[in-house]
């Protein structure tokens, strides 16, 4: 019988965690801070931005959200940036995505300083976790690595394929896979024949965005199923990259959609921001 892993439990487990440090610092008289910039009306963006406040706000992490029209340009984001890097009193600095076009994501990420990339999407951070030593993690990966941990799941020898190629999921995903032993593989759009990967997988990370995509006939008995997808039907209902019904009883664990990547990825996010402070008290930085 197909097991659940729950995000909502796990992170209601990692966020109690979270509370408790959070709090010892307050008592130690050091503050908690992530700034979070929106910029623009996206509506999901809109959903995160909400979501991440408010889980912020229940473990006691100080959060500063601050709006911005979409015609703002691409040099006061920057400098706006900038002074939050040298502001000591924030940790963590977080830029939802996606941008207007008329500003380069990039350029963007790399403006935030390495030390307060707390969603680990910086190039600094990028290539420390090709080493294996990252400063942070990227949140999505870093969930789905906790979600294997709270199973038990052996990763050292087992096959993993991940179906999804991004810089946020899929690249990260393979290298903290293969530091801990797994073989992987990582397919996309251009990947020929998918199933005959995924049919020989002991773990499968589905992070594309087609909803239902990974049905029974795809995977072996007894496979881990890790959906990191996150889409909406036309019905309204939200679905998954692999198809949750159809997958009972032919998978050991899957991830719910929704219930499951999805609160994990902000409370690693908390985690990284703690983490944040806790390196700045130590080192002193201030850029």
């Amino acid at each position: 019988m197909t097991k659940i892993i729950s995000g909502n439990e796990l992170a209601k487990k990692i966020r109690s965690q979270i509370s408790q440090n959070v709090q010892t610092r307050i008592e130690q008289g050091k503050q908690t801070t992530l700034a979070v910039i929106l910029v623009g009306q996206d509506p999901a963006s809109h959903v995160y931005v909400t979501n991440k406040v408010k889980a912020c706000q229940e473990c006691g992490i100080n959060s500063i959200l601050e709006k911005y029209e979409a015609n703002i340009t691409q040099e006061q984001l920057l400098k706006r940036i900038q002074d939050l890097n040298e502001d000591k009193n924030v940790h963590g600095i977080l830029v939802q995505l996606p941008l207007p076009k008329h500003i380069d994501s990039h350029a963007v990420i790399e403006a935030i300083s390495p030390y307060k990339d707390v969603d680990g999407f910086h190039i600094a951070n990028a290539g420390a976790l090709m080493t294996g030593n990252p400063i942070f993690k990227p949140c999505t990966p870093y969930a789905c690595m906790k979600m294997l941990e709270s199973i038990n799941y052996e990763i050292k020898g087992a096959y993993a394929v991940i179906v999804g190629a991004s810089n946020i999921v899929g690249k990260p995903m393979a290298l903290l896979l293969l530091q801990q032993g797994a073989t992987v593989t990582i397919c996309n759009s251009k990947t020929k024949d998918l199933a005959a990967h995924t049919q020989m997988a002991d773990i499968v990370i589905m992070a594309v965005g087609r909803p239902n995509m990974l049905k029974a006939e795809h995977i072996k008995q007894g496979a881990v199923i890790i959906d990191v997808g996150i889409n909406r039907l036309e019905n309204g209902k939200l679905c998954g990259d692999a198809d949750f019904k159809d997958l009972q009883d032919k998978a050991a664990f899957i991830t719910p959609v929704p219930g499951g990547v999805g609160p994990m990825t902000i409370t690693m996010l908390l985690q990284n921001t703690l983490e944040a402070a806790s390196y700045l008290d130590k080192i002193n930085y201030n850029t």
